[in-house]
């Protein structure tokens, strides 16, 4: 899934602190790495997306506190 704008959208979820949600240098556009449907795919391109199911925090000092 692709959002074509260049900019992260805003929307009402924490996709910005959201593993799943990364920068797609070919597309040149951030993504959501999950296979939405239909449904949620028009909230997320709306900026409606709200309690996202797949929903995960990015931790980058998650490995480093392990070692």
């Amino acid at each position: 899934m692709k959002d074509e704008r260049k900019k992260r959208p805003s929307t009402g979820c924490n996709c910005d602190y959201c593993v799943h949600y990364d920068w797609d240098d070919e597309g040149e556009a951030y993504e959501c790495g999950m296979n939405l449907d239909e449904d949620e795919m028009v909230s997320f391109l709306h900026g409606q997306f709200r309690n996202c199911p797949y929903y995960q925090p990015y931790d980058e000092y998650k490995i480093a506190r392990k070692q």
